[in-house]
Order: structure tokens, then sequence, then C-alpha cells
């Protein structure tokens, strides 16, 4: 079964935009929440995840972090499974 994934990005975050294509190459859906404008929910995320940076990416409600967090995860080769790919 497929995790849910959300991912919450900035419209000026290149960051973001890799972290989306590299969902997209594996074939993942998500829910994309653009939080430029939106302070309410960014004060939600750092209280969720103790960060202040995008992207944040949510699977199955656990925040696992930004792009950089989840290119590692893929590298280890844990990604995969976290998605329900494996």
């Amino acid at each position: 079964m497929a995790a849910k994934v959300e991912i919450y990005s900035t419209n000026y975050c290149p960051y973001c935009r890799a972290a989306e294509r590299l969902l997209d190459n594996k074939g993942i859906d998500y829910q994309a929440y653009d939080v430029t404008h939106d302070s309410a929910k960014r004060d939600w995320l750092v209280k969720a995840t103790g960060r202040t940076t995008v992207p944040q990416v949510f699977i199955d409600g656990k925040p696992i972090g930004g792009f950089a967090d989840m290119q590692a995860l893929d590298r280890q080769g844990r990604l995969n499974t976290m998605l329900g790919l494996a």
C-alpha cells in the first residue's frame, strides 16, 4: 500500500522542486501545500518539525525532514520502504 506523502513548500524554493521531482520520478502521488504566504501554516510546521526551512516532507504523518534528508534516505535504500515501494 502506498504511503500518504505531504510536502510543504514555497513557490521560490529550488530544494522544494527537487523534492517534488524525486517523488515524481518514483511515481509517488503527494499532496503539496504552498506555505509561501501562510504564516499560520509556517508556525505550525516549526512546531511540528522543529525546523524553519522548507521543504518539509511528511510520510504517513511523520516528518522526515527536507530534501537533503529525503535524498539521504533514498541513498540508504530506506525511502522506498517508507513510501511503500519495497
